[in-house]
């Protein structure tokens, strides 16, 4: 075959498969704006987006979901917020889905909630907080009940007598 039919071979090829790369680049980025839908309005950037909160949702999307040093103090201890960035580097698809199904985590993290989340809608979280960019610090580790978090803290009451 001689190097026009070649070229022509090739270049029907490629305009044979150009409606199936259009259906795929539209799936990702339905994936990706249904993962932010979900990390809206399953409030994670209220505790896992410093300054999220307080600035009524005016944080810029490239500093979402790393994480906070505005520790959260109760009973348990002190827990931060971890940066879901670093996290979700960390893990598969399949990983983050059975986990967030099935673990249970310290307070104030709504582990409960999340065990309801329909894995479609996970992965999609998933897609997007992957797709969010550099991870960032990770946010200051747990501190067991008695000592003392160095930096703000959000404190909550003990529960009411006889409440777990």
């Amino acid at each position: 075959m001689n190097i026009r039919k070649r070229r022509l071979t090739a270049l029907s090829v490629m305009l044979c498969l150009l409606p199936f790369a259009a259906p795929a680049a539209d799936r990702k980025a339905a994936e990706l704006a249904r993962g932010r839908y979900v990390a809206l309005i399953a409030g994670c950037n209220a505790c896992h987006t410093e300054g999220f909160a307080p600035s009524a949702g005016k944080v810029p999307q490239s500093q979402w979901l790393m994480g906070s040093a505005v520790g959260m103090r109760g009973p348990w201890g002190t827990t931060y917020p971890p940066n879901l960035r670093i996290y979700m580097q960390g893990v598969t698809a399949d990983q983050w889905v059975k986990t967030a199904k099935t673990a249970e985590m310290r307070p104030p993290m709504p582990w409960f909630d999340l065990h309801e989340v329909s894995e479609p809608d996970l992965r999609a979280l998933y897609a997007f907080v992957r797709s969010l960019g550099a991870p960032g610090a990770p946010a200051p580790a747990y501190l067991p009940p008695g000592q003392d978090p160095q930096g703000p803290v959000i404190v909550y009451p003990a529960p009411p007598p006889g409440k777990p």
